[in-house]
């Protein structure tokens, strides 16, 4: 592990949780027990990794907006999804983060509506700390919605579920993937370079950026999945095997899985090159996350 870029990067995710304490309701707010339950959730650790590369990407060229806002909606929307993820309806898993999931903590009601209440207040912060700019509102909440939205990653989310048990499909593997984890990294990336202005014939490079690291990131779970272990990990492994799910390791084998994982890396860091601007750290923190051992 590079641990410059780790000691670079944790001021990032410090300041992540600084905003997210400051923003989210108290628990002494009423409800309190939701609210406990919504904190619980989104302060129980994690990489800060979709926080980090907006606020990487929107120090990419001189901006005049804060970022961290949209840092903390875009980890209400990631933590919100695990909360429904681990939820026995779903992959019924007791562990996140090497500590009880939200259902287990507190009870299924409070889960599912500390789920919600993270959902919704992903828009309310977009929509209260960009008010001055509504064009930049605008463009954040509508990338946010489309990618957490029925077309995005509750779609990857759905195709997950009804896929279990299925023959294999690389087709459908890829769609999955796609949508349920790439598309929200994706948006971390573009709505952070919505709030740097990146020019107009650059965009499509922040999109593949995205998409490729999104995949690359996938590739990496489905290998720690297989690979790793659960106190390394935070939570039971060979879930995918024991769900009998799609994964990229049970369509492609082991070694494949590593080689489209490296391919699409190297994809993300050429789209890197073409964006120009101050990157040097968001390249050394994707290379980082390609390294990931949880």
């Amino acid at each position: 592990m590079n641990t410059k870029t780790i000691e670079l990067i944790q001021p990032l995710k410090e300041s992540i949780e600084q905003e997210i304490d400051l923003l989210l309701p108290k628990e002494s707010e009423r409800p309190s027990n939701l609210h406990s339950a919504m904190r619980y959730s989104l302060l129980n650790g994690g990489k800060r990794a979709r926080g980090v590369l907006l606020l990487l990407c929107a120090r990419s060229f001189p901006s005049k907006y804060n970022p961290l806002p949209a840092a903390v909606a875009l980890e209400c929307i990631h933590a919100y999804s695990l909360i429904h993820d681990d939820l026995p309806a779903m992959d019924d898993s007791p562990l996140r983060r090497n500590k009880p999931s939200c259902h287990i903590a507190y009870d299924e009601p409070t889960a599912i509506l500390a789920g919600d209440g993270l959902l919704t207040e992903a828009f309310k912060i977009l929509s209260e700390h960009y008010n001055q700019a509504p064009e930049v509102a605008l463009k954040l909440i509508n990338e946010l919605a489309k990618a957490s939205g029925s077309l995005g990653m509750i779609a990857g989310q759905q195709e997950d579920i009804e896929n279990e048990g299925q023959p294999i499909d690389a087709s459908t593997l890829e769609y999955i993937h796609e949508r349920k984890t790439a598309r929200l990294i994706q948006a971390a990336i573009n709505m952070g370079f919505i709030l740097s202005d990146l020019a107009s014939e650059k965009t499509a490079y922040s999109h593949a950026l995205g998409l490729h690291l999104g995949m690359a990131f996938q590739y990496k779970d489905d290998l720690l999945d297989a690979q790793s272990d659960a106190e390394t990990l935070g939570k039971p492994v060979n879930s995918d095997q024991a769900a009998d799910k799609l994964s990229a390791v049970k369509v492609y084998g082991l070694e494949a899985t590593q080689l489209r994982a490296d391919a699409c890396l190297e994809k993300a860091e050429l789209s890197l090159k073409n964006i120009g601007g101050d990157t040097t750290l968001l390249g050394e923190y994707v290379a980082l996350l390609s390294k990931r051992d949880s």
